[in-house]
């Protein structure tokens, strides 16, 4: 997508909204000029900063499969000014969106091997789109294992996406609530617990991992102690991203600034800093 056409705001439909549970909602835009449909691209991992007028904007991830640009998914949790209203609209509903920024996953290095996804909360978001790639290609990867972790048995969405995950061939799905609820049937405790139950193979394996930074630390940490690659595994922060372009200032972490060096960094790079408090 052309320089101009990705910085400024573009008008786009909402032509779908499904409530994953309360608070969440998956919205499906499609951009109202057919042009701009045709030159929009995006990367698994990358996000667009979608705009309400009068309100303001926000970034959020694309979860959708790449090759399928007519639409546009994007999982939106209700948690302050703009995104309460964003999990309000309907189909009909027009939204402002430029984009896409940051940086992907690494999903042509990973081609040949192993791919290990592990999650916290709504974090599975990013990761989606990556997930999807994979399966529409599964024949140029290695074994798939998904990992996915929740305070709450209630908090986890998209359980038939799991379930049709799992019936994929080399794939596993594994899930973990460290508060079970009625008729959970998987484990009870943190998803790094679930490390022991999969046959992984840390010297082929790529690792990509999303969610709460605490989470994301103590799994990085506690797989590297396995023999993981730091430099395999790929974390997509989270920060208060407000310009997408690296010019404000609220997403730097270190020298890094999360919306033009990130979203997804290798641990590698940043595992340092996040063990400084306050960073």
């Amino acid at each position: 997508m052309t320089e101009p056409l990705r910085h400024a705001p573009w008008e786009a439909e909402v032509v779908d909204a499904t409530t994953e549970s309360p608070g969440i909602v998956t919205l499906r835009l499609r951009a109202t000029d057919p042009a701009i449909r045709a030159a929009y691209r995006f990367r698994p991992g990358q996000f667009n900063m979608l705009y309400l007028f009068g309100v303001g904007e926000v970034p959020i991830s694309v979860s959708s499969d790449p090759d399928e640009p007519e639409t546009l998914a994007h999982t939106v949790r209700g948690v302050g000014r703009v995104t309460n209203k964003l999990v309000t609209l309907t189909p009909g509903d027009r939204v402002g969106l430029r984009g896409p920024y940051g940086s992907a996953w690494p999903l042509e290095r990973a081609q040949g091997r192993d791919v290990l996804v592990v999650t916290g909360g709504l974090g599975c978001a990013p990761v989606v789109a990556a997930i999807e790639y994979i399966m529409a290609r599964r024949q140029d990867f290695g074994r798939l294992t998904i990992l996915q972790g929740v305070k709450h048995a209630q908090d986890l969405i998209w359980r038939s996406r799991y379930a049709a995950w799992e019936r994929e061939p080399d794939t596993e799905v594994g899930l973990a609530a460290d508060v079970a609820g009625e008729n959970w049937s998987g484990h009870v405790g943190l998803v790094t617990e679930l490390f022991d139950r999969f046959s992984l193979r840390p010297e082929i394996t790529e690792t990509l991992m999303c969610g709460p930074e605490p989470m994301m630390r103590a799994a990085a940490e506690d797989l590297a102690g396995r023999g993981f690659d730091p430099g395999a595994t790929w974390l997509s922060m989270e920060r208060n991203m407000h310009c997408a372009v690296a010019r404000c200032g609220h997403c730097q972490l270190g020298p890094n600034f999360v919306c033009r060096d990130g979203p997804v960094f290798p641990y590698a790079r940043i595992g340092e800093l996040l063990a400084v408090k306050g960073l």
